[in-house]
């Protein structure tokens, strides 16, 4: 039991980001608190994505010739570069969408004063 609870470590720690970053962005109330939980769930699905690409006993997919003569290769010895070249692409993306969002915090109170979304939504009732 201990043992696949071990086994797919990442994919619970996947799904406790999940959780805890669903919760930052839905049960605060909080702009900031809801930009943290937002990238706590950008980051959980990364680790989802990365883990996931990983290969038991598999190695880097760089191919060596002998003499201009490449070996029999077989595509399941290789771990696929894509889905990494991918996440990082999503990070930089995360990276620039928590900026842009912290900018806007940054003006969103000097408009309003408060970061509260139900103070500012009151306010802008008024």
């Amino acid at each position: 039991m201990i043992d696949e609870v071990a086994a797919r470590f990442p994919y619970w720690a996947t799904a406790v980001l999940i959780v805890v970053g669903l919760y930052g962005m839905i049960g605060k109330r909080s702009l900031v608190k809801q930009v943290i939980g937002l990238s706590i769930f950008q980051s959980a699905i990364i680790l989802f994505f990365v883990s996931g690409s990983l290969l038991e006993g598999a190695t880097l997919p760089i191919l060596y010739s002998v003499h201009g003569v490449a070996e029999h290769v077989d595509p399941d010895d290789y771990v696929n570069p894509l889905p990494h070249v991918l996440m990082l692409t999503a990070i930089v993306v995360g990276v620039a969408i928590t900026g842009v969002a912290l900018s806007f915090l940054v003006s969103i109170y000097r408009e309003f004063g408060t970061l509260d979304e139900r103070e500012m939504l009151d306010e802008m009732r008024k």
